[in-house]
């Protein structure tokens, strides 16, 4: 008896394989279409409106990743749930999730975080690892970034160190906007009081996704990535 709903619809933006970088091992990555959030520097706007995905069932997502299930084994891989943002799509997302634990499938949710308490408690049990973006600390930065208030990621955050969920710690590095040593100061601080984190990731800002945006929304086209030497500065508070 399957323990999940094989008939349960969500959208889906895009299924891509081979992934290296969004945790441990060769990976699935299966991304959702819908986000709440309206981050400055997305490199993924085409994933924000449910219009630009498909409508799948758990059973085809799971048929999908089951084709690659031998690369999983030998290289420690698995699924990685990400986005838009797949915790706007809960109830999918834990069918999903759970469809995979009942396949002994690695999985690995890559979120922003949840927007209710209950969802993060369904859900992230059957989270195998998670990676939160951390975006900031100061809650006006936060909201000035993304167009959401902060509870997000903190309640996310909670629950993991709860349930005792390892977790990857997220953070865009984006010169002028992100780079005030005194609020990374404290968001070094703040994350690393959580004893599941096991990483924490600073990531250069880039504009591979500036094409994707309509020139008039898109704020950051005077912006360069980061130097060396700022982004080696960074990386010393979180270390």
């Amino acid at each position: 008896m399957k323990l999940y709903d094989e008939n349960a619809q969500g959208h889906i933006h895009s299924i891509y394989t081979g992934g290296m970088v969004d945790g441990p091992g060769i990976r699935t990555v299966v991304f959702f279409a819908g986000c709440s959030l309206r981050c400055l520097y997305c490199h993924n706007p085409d994933t924000w409106s449910r219009k630009h995905g498909h409508k799948k069932n758990v059973a085809q997502v799971i048929d999908d990743v089951m084709k690659y299930r031998s690369y999983y084994k030998f290289s420690g891989g698995g699924i990685t749930v990400s986005g838009g943002e797949p915790a706007d799509q809960p109830r999918f997302l834990k069918e999903v999730l759970i469809a995979c634990r009942e396949n002994g499938v690695h999985t690995v949710l890559d979120t922003s975080g949840f927007a209710t308490d209950e969802a993060a408690e369904e859900i992230l049990p059957y989270v195998d690892l998670l990676i939160l973006d951390f975006k900031a600390y100061d809650p006006r930065l936060y909201f000035r970034l993304t167009g959401q208030r902060q509870e997000r990621p903190l309640l996310t955050l909670r629950e993991a160190q709860s349930i005792k969920t390892p977790t990857w710690a997220r953070f865009v590095l984006v010169p002028g906007l992100t780079d005030d040593f005194d609020d990374l100061a404290k968001m070094s601080t703040f994350l690393k009081q959580h004893d599941t984190i096991e990483k924490i990731e600073v990531l250069p800002f880039h504009k591979h996704g500036e094409h994707k945006w309509p020139k008039e929304k898109y704020t950051l086209h005077n912006t360069e990535p980061p130097s060396p030497e700022l982004l080696a500065e960074v990386r010393k508070i979180f270390a």
